[in-house]
């Protein structure tokens, strides 16, 4: 099974888990049409809380022996996560055009463990940097492509 040696652990069982609730809610609010109202307020908390608990269970996972890069990209996830949420719990001007890039990246970086993951569940050892690298650039230029393309036309109802 794709999942045993996550799932045989407790903090690894909570990391797919919330891993799950922030694929589905993260996607949901990047799809539904209407932004700011109380659903994606809602939905975009319970994102927001899965984040935390993906990202805190990541640094409890070592499957290289110690910190390694997967753990980095976890600081970097919290930090975008971090940014996303300051401005409008903070309430600065431009707000919403931080809270959209901040948020948009998360998601995308989200997505872009996700198929690394996937990725390197399939393949042998020996291609597993070249895999994790290619899987996280492709959604990193199309989820860039998509922020910046949708970024104008959001960011001017706001």
């Amino acid at each position: 099974m794709i999942f045993t040696n996550i799932i045989h652990s407790p903090v690894g069982t909570v990391h797919l888990i919330a891993a799950i609730i922030a694929m589905i809610t993260g996607l949901f609010v990047i799809l539904k049409g209407h932004k700011g109202n109380t659903s994606h307020k809602k939905i975009g908390y319970i994102y927001v809380v899965a984040m935390l608990f993906l990202n805190g269970t990541a640094f409890g996972i070592y499957n290289f022996g110690s910190f390694s890069m997967f753990h980095f990209f976890s600081v970097i996830s919290l930090m975008s996560l971090t940014f996303g949420m300051l401005p409008m719990i903070l309430k600065w001007s431009n707000k919403i055009r931080f809270h959209y890039r901040f948020m948009s990246w998360s998601v995308v970086g989200l997505y872009a463990a996700f198929v690394a993951e996937v990725f390197t569940r399939f393949i042998r050892f020996e291609f597993f940097w070249v895999v994790v690298m290619i899987g996280t650039l492709l959604v990193s230029i199309v989820g860039g492509y998509l922020i910046e393309k949708n970024a104008k036309n959001f960011i001017k109802k706001f």
